[in-house]
């Protein structure tokens, strides 16, 4: 009987001389070829899960991960694992700990990998019980006894022998072919004609298969040339994928002492943690390539050259042509390599995933500083209080008013409906709010977070708690101090023509007499703070007031975006008008009586056309 069909070459070699061996001799044959061809394929037992040791996790998502274990070592000494990270561009650092051994290299790659799983098809049940012994039905009429002698296959070695250069490298092709040894001769039998078949004894319930995965390999050089069976390594990096919000509970006691507790929510999409030891860090230091992936993630980014070598008529550093990328300009290169920094949708990153919601107000100029919690147990995709500090500061009542400026009415003519709205709300209806000061006389600085404050078991209100380094002061705002009310008024005194000559025009000088009233109508006197900004010049003030001409350009103020008005892109601002024209700020302090009443004057002026 001559054999067609081929396993792998090694495997016909071995099966051509002796088509007629018993059943037993040829299934071990086929057991041995097909083994011989899959020692190349990593066993899945020979990779390990390095333990996260310690994890620093910064307010914006990103995290520092220290992971450190005894790992398992395969048959050539080094260490195998498929839990790759994704780290930042150049925070990847890998390390042997265990001083035998040396590290000389990481290697992160696709290969194949061992795998044993339930067989759940027929199919496979037929591929994990090579040698067995049963009893085979096709059809109604069709029924015999068999040993399963294997199902040929196409080895990886076969493949990358037969096909085209750097075709990579593949898995093994399986056959639709069964090969059953029966009283008559060795048989062929397409799988799909298989109704079932009836052990005549045990059976194994698993079958082995290989698969691709990505596999981060640390090369070591034993020192005392022969490799253990473990080895204690590590890895250092950036990823993003971890986040803490904090929360900060604010229980008054009436009488001038807050009780601060702040808590972290840990959101954990990145690796399971199990007894770590947890840093929280308040403050958020430059990370400069955080945008970028780091090559070592075998993401798309990473194992396309495309990536790294595309052309660009642009002559871009990372993507320009060959002569670009190779120049010995240095100093272009310098300024040029942060054009690299690449959105996480362009670097072929896996998909943003929900890592909670973002602080709007949260500073990136916090100073560092890290709060330490031991033992963490958190899985990845879930999420975890935990209580973090505990202290107790002075507080103060405070009540502010603070009142925007306008544009002229010279040039409201044209504002749609929305906009005339937005402008009554901003101007019209000034309120006086309540806040809580809280001197910040602790060890621990105060970061920006969600603030709920009680007093005694009574909820006030919630605020945002914002950042104070210690020594300095924080402001949370309960709420509107409708008990406190105020009136502003402002009136036109005088119009002087001809006023200022500026690029050879005439402008006309408009003066204004401004008036807010202030009526404490609580049982307690109140300590009022009010800020007044006018647009043009303030030019006196009364009850103590202190006037400044404040840079608008560049002062975020109540009633300012950044570097300027919210509305100010509402209109087409003459040329002239910042010239001629800038920002007035007054300020008021003042202790107001329970039922009192208080008139704070001021003059201001500005110049038109």
């Amino acid at each position: 009987m001559k054999l067609s069909w081929s396993p792998s070459v090694r495997a016909a070699r071995l099966l051509r001389p002796l088509p007629f061996l018993p059943a037993i001799a040829l299934a071990l044959a086929l057991s041995q070829s097909q083994a011989a061809f899959a020692e190349k394929a990593a066993p899945l037992s020979a990779l390990g899960k390095m333990p996260v040791k310690e994890i620093t996790v910064f307010k914006d998502g990103h995290a520092f991960v220290a992971r450190e274990g005894v790992m398992p070592t395969d048959a050539a000494g080094n260490v195998l694992m498929d839990d790759l990270p994704a780290p930042v561009l150049g925070t990847f650092w890998p390390y042997a700990a265990d001083p035998n051994t040396k590290l000389t290299g990481t290697v992160a790659s696709r290969r194949r990998v061992l795998v044993e799983r339930t067989a759940l098809s027929l199919r496979e049940l037929l591929a994990a019980n090579v040698g067995a012994e049963g009893y085979v039905t096709e059809d109604v009429t069709n029924h015999y006894a068999a040993t399963i002698m294997g199902i040929p296959e196409r080895s990886s070695e076969e493949l990358a022998q037969t096909s085209p250069p750097n075709s990579g490298e593949k898995l093994p092709e399986k056959s639709n072919i069964i090969l059953l040894q029966t009283r008559d001769g060795l048989k062929a039998v397409n799988i799909d004609r298989i109704q079932d078949i009836t052990f005549k004894d045990s059976h194994k319930p698993a079958a082995t298969q290989e698969e691709f995965r990505n596999l981060l390999t640390l090369k070591l050089d034993w020192t005392k040339g022969r490799s253990a069976k473990t080895a204690n390594v590590g890895l250092l990096y950036l990823q993003k994928g971890v986040r803490w919000i904090p929360n900060y509970k604010v229980s008054l006691d009436g009488k001038g002492q807050a009780t601060i507790k702040l808590q972290a929510t840990l959101i954990n999409e990145l690796t399971d943690l199990e007894d770590a030891n947890v840093n929280l860090v308040i403050g958020v230091p430059t990370f400069y390539f955080k945008d970028t992936l780091d090559p070592m993630a075998l993401q798309q980014v990473g194992a396309q050259l495309s990536s790294f070598f595309q052309n660009d008529p642009s002559g871009n550093f990372w993507n320009g042509s060959i002569a670009n990328n190779f120049s010995n300009a240095i100093m272009t290169q310098q300024a040029r390599v942060s054009d690299y920094r690449r959105s996480g949708s362009e670097a072929g990153t896996a998909a943003a995933v929900d890592l909670g919601p973002e602080i709007a107000d949260s500073k990136k100029s916090e100073d560092l500083y890290v709060f330490n919690v031991k033992h963490v147990t958190l899985k990845k995709g879930e999420r975890m209080v935990l209580p973090v500090a505990e202290f107790t500061l002075p507080y103060q009542d405070v009540f502010t008013l603070e009142l925007p400026f306008g544009p002229p009415r010279e040039l409201r003519n044209n504002n749609n409906l929305d906009q005339q709205r937005e402008l009554a709300r901003l101007l019209n209806a000034p309120r006086v709010s309540h806040k809580i000061r809280l001197r910040n006389n602790s060890k621990f600085p105060l970061t920006t977070a969600p603030a709920l404050i009680l007093s005694g078991d009574r909820v006030l209100a919630q605020g945002l708690m914002t950042y104070a380094s210690p020594g300095a002061q924080s402001d949370v705002t309960i709420g509107t101090a409708i008990d406190v009310s105020a009136k502003k008024s402002d009136v036109e005194s005088k119009r002087m023509p001809n006023a200022l000559t500026f690029d050879r025009e005439q402008f006309t000088l408009v003066s204004l007499n401004g008036k807010i009233t202030l009526t404490n109508h609580r049982a307690q006197p109140v300590d009022l703070e009010v800020t007044r900004y006018v647009l043009g010049s303030a030019d006196s003030a009364g009850h103590d007031g202190k006037i400044e001409k404040i840079n608008a350009s560049e002062e975020g103020e109540e009633g300012m975006a950044g570097d300027q008005p919210y509305w100010q892109s509402w209109y087409g601002w003459p040329s002239w008008w910042h010239a001629l024209n800038g920002v007035g700020r007054i300020t008021w302090k003042l202790n107001l009586e329970s039922g009192a009443s208080a008139d704070l004057d001021y003059t201001w002026s500005y110049y038109w056309r």
